[in-house]
Parts: C-alpha cells; structure tokens; sequence
C-alpha cells in the first residue's frame, strides 16, 4: 500500500508523473546530524516549495471556442490605485500565447497555455497575478453553451458567473464585463477597438 506522501512525490505540480526528488532531499535528515543542520535543511527546502509556486488554477476542460486573435483593455483596481493594460490573445499550433503590455507596449507577462499546463514564453520573470487573470479571463471568456462542460464546478446567475470562492465575473455588456477577486482587486475588460 502506497502512502500519501510516496503519492504526492510521484505527481508533480502539473499532474506529470515525477520521481520522488521532495523524498530524497528529506533523507539526510533522518541521518544522525547537527539539530541547526536539520532545521536549516528543512527551511530551505520549504522556502524552495513555496517559491516553486505549486498552485492549481481552475481551467477548462477543452480549449473553449473563442475569436481569436483579440485584443482586449485590462484596468486593474486595487486600494484606489488604477493601471491600464493590453491583453493580446493569439491562437498557435502549441497552444493559446496571452501577451499582457503597459500602455507603452513594455510587455509585462508573457504565457503560452498548452492543455491544461501554463508555460513561461519569453524571458519574463514568473508573474503569478498575470497567469492567475489569464485563467479567470478564459473562464469569463467560454462561451455559455461550453461553461457547463469546461467548468463543471461553476456556478451562474443572470448576468453573473462564479468559480468557488475564486472569481467573480458580471457582464455589464456581451464583451465588456468585470472580475472581482480576493484583497479587494477588480478587472474591468473590454474589447479594444481596431484602428480604421
């Protein structure tokens, strides 16, 4: 009989069967050691956990149907403070690349969704609000007819949809709506128009 955490070993981050590296790095503990060794042994490997950013964000289960390429207008709130962004969302061969700029075109976070696996695209460092707004923008994004199937776990209301306790999305028009998120932050999302 396998043990829990023999299992969490063999599973990485991303579902991807893995060898239990998380084990090995905990055998030298159990040898006869100094008792700082061991407790600065086991911080740093709790520091490097936390850093790897193990998190589980809800996607859906097939690559939604969506107009592709879009460009939408991000404004971001947050205790009073207002930033405006472009988002880009182009379809590939691998996957959906997101590319999210300053209104000067600096870019700010670059992400290639390949299944159900966010990869860094570019030499951008890691930006974990970004990947998580992506994945509320792809849920806010599916279209009706495809939410019950991508997103079994959600909830809807008129004008309104839920993911647990995660997101919130209301749709103020059909492409113009809002996420609320936890810490009081808010995205308003908008199509932003071509130029003639």
């Amino acid at each position: 009989m396998m043990n829990a955490i023999s299992i969490a070993a063999a599973t990485g981050c991303d579902g991807v069967r893995s060898r239990p590296v998380f084990l090995k790095a905990l055998r030298p503990l159990s040898q006869p050691a100094a008792a700082a060794t061991r407790i600065g042994v086991a911080l740093w490997i709790v520091l490097l956990l936390l850093l790897s950013g193990c998190t589980s964000l809800p996607l859906p289960k097939h690559t939604p149907t969506l107009a592709l390429p879009m460009q939408l207008h991000i404004q971001r709130e947050q205790a009073d403070q207002r930033q405006d962004w472009l988002l880009v969302i182009q379809q590939e061969s691998a996957g959906l690349r997101w590319s999210l700029m300053d209104p000067l075109g600096i870019p700010l976070a670059r992400q290639l969704l390949q299944g159900a696996n966010w990869h860094a695209n570019g030499l951008l460092p890691p930006n974990p609000e970004a990947r998580e707004l992506f994945a509320a923008l792809l849920f806010a994004l599916t279209p009706g007819a495809e939410l019950t199937n991508n997103y079994p776990q959600a909830k809807t209301a008129s004008d309104l949809r839920f993911m647990e306790q995660r997101w919130q999305v209301h749709y103020l028009q059909p492409q113009v709506f809002r996420i609320d998120m936890k810490n009081n932050l808010h995205y308003t999302v908008s199509p932003l128009e071509a130029a003639p």
